[in-house]
């Protein structure tokens, strides 16, 4: 059964993209975390919030492009061996991390502005405000934003633990599919 699910695979884009989004996220969480949690001093704390911003740009684009991708080369399909259950709760858990990839971005870009802070990506250009300061809508959309981020990090949570099953427990070579 490993050896059937191994040469159905993700076309390398769809890999790529996979793994550069992964990498992303965790450069959000890590500096998210820091400067929400950790309180960094003021200088650090900026460049944090240019960071994390900027990668979440990075990750909306990404997302889009995943999208693209995914339309034109369908997911190579699940085994045969997997519950109905656990297909339906894959199928549910992508769609929902694709849903939070694209809004996530989006709460986060609205959010800073609306706190009249412009979002700079990578020092290098800043994106126009499409609402500008806001001080009634800027704690909604902080707050839909730090709801994004725990749904994030739930649903990833579950996806990585469905990794680790059907890497370590159940052997059954869906790693590769993406490897």
């Amino acid at each position: 059964m490993a050896d059937a699910v191994a040469e159905a695979r993700y076309v390398a884009p769809a890999r790529w993209l996979h793994w550069l989004t992964a990498g992303s996220i965790l450069v959000i969480l890590v500096t998210g975390v820091w400067f929400a949690y950790l309180e960094p001093p003021d200088a650090l704390k900026f460049r944090l919030f240019v960071i994390h911003e900027s990668f979440g740009v990075v990750v909306f684009v990404m997302a889009l492009a995943r999208l693209w991708v995914r339309r034109r080369n369908p997911p190579p399909p699940l085994p045969d061996s997997m519950p109905g259950w656990q297909k339906l709760a894959a199928g549910v858990n992508h769609g929902a991390l694709y849903v939070v990839m694209v809004v996530q971005p989006i709460t986060g870009f609205l959010a800073s502005n609306a706190w009249g802070f412009p979002v700079k990506w990578f020092w290098l250009v800043t994106i126009p405000s499409p609402i500008g300061r806001h001080e009634t809508l800027a704690p909604i959309l902080g707050q839909m934003h730090y709801i994004g981020a725990i749904a994030m990090v739930v649903l990833l949570g579950m996806h990585v633990g469905a990794v680790i099953q059907h890497t370590f427990i159940k052997k059954d070579g869906l790693w590769a599919r993406m490897a």
